[in-house]
């Protein structure tokens, strides 16, 4: 039996056509069922569906063969667990992709306060990223790390800046937040277990050779 976790949402839904050009089209839909394990047209072949931040760890211990998570979730992964042993990367699907950037209210001078030296106040839920990006930059910063919501924390005082995914922007402009510097480039990957890899390598590789034709099919973005 292969088992691939995907979360629900945007990666469960650009992954299906991925699965289908690989053979494998997924029978129930998770919208309409509590399930939390899903048939495949394929008997040793099943999905489960995990939060999309558990889903490296699902991979990286075995309790799925296979699964699609974002470059974001992977980083702050690696940085939370010490490095992701057993897990490989072998694709960039190229799919959900968007971007992390710092936003703050359409009032507050940032570049001000980055050249003066300021100590911000910072909501994320990647704190690592984040932590990362500001030590580069030389600029002082209390993290405060929030799971949802994001958008609230300079409504309300709570922070200065968040840093956070941005697709499209909507969900900031529609708040009076803005966009001052992106930090990172996102798509979702491939991830493998790498013990899984050798005790199933057939199986497996067939599943990563149809996925990396699918992808090398798809229109560039």
């Amino acid at each position: 039996m292969i088992t691939l976790a995907l979360s629900k949402g945007r990666i469960f839904d650009e992954t299906l056509p991925l699965l289908l050009a690989a053979g494998i089209e997924v029978l129930e839909d998770p919208e309409k069922s509590r399930k939390l394990i899903l048939r495949t047209s394929q008997p040793d072949v099943r999905v489960v569906l995990v939060r999309a931040s558990d889903v490296p760890t699902y991979v990286q211990y075995g309790g799925a063969d296979l699964g699609v998570t974002g470059l974001d979730t992977l980083i702050e992964h690696s940085a939370d667990w010490g490095g992701s042993a057993g897990l490989y990367q072998p694709l960039d699907l190229n799919i959900a992709r968007c971007r992390v950037s710092v936003a703050v209210r359409s009032d507050f001078d940032y570049a001000s306060a980055v050249t003066k030296g300021s100590r911000l106040r910072v909501a994320t839920k990647y704190v690592n990223i984040a932590r990362e990006f500001f030590a580069a930059k030389g600029v002082h910063v209390d993290l405060i790390k929030l799971y949802g919501s994001m958008e609230l924390a300079p409504l309300t005082g709570l922070a200065d800046a968040i840093v956070d995914l941005v697709s499209t922007g909507g969900t900031l402009k529609a708040n009076q937040l803005v966009e001052v510097e992106r930090i990172m480039e996102i798509s979702s990957r491939l991830v493998v277990n790498q013990a899984a890899l050798k005790l199933k390598q057939a199986a497996i590789r067939r599943v990563i050779d149809a996925f990396a034709t699918a992808v090398q099919k798809r229109p560039a973005p």
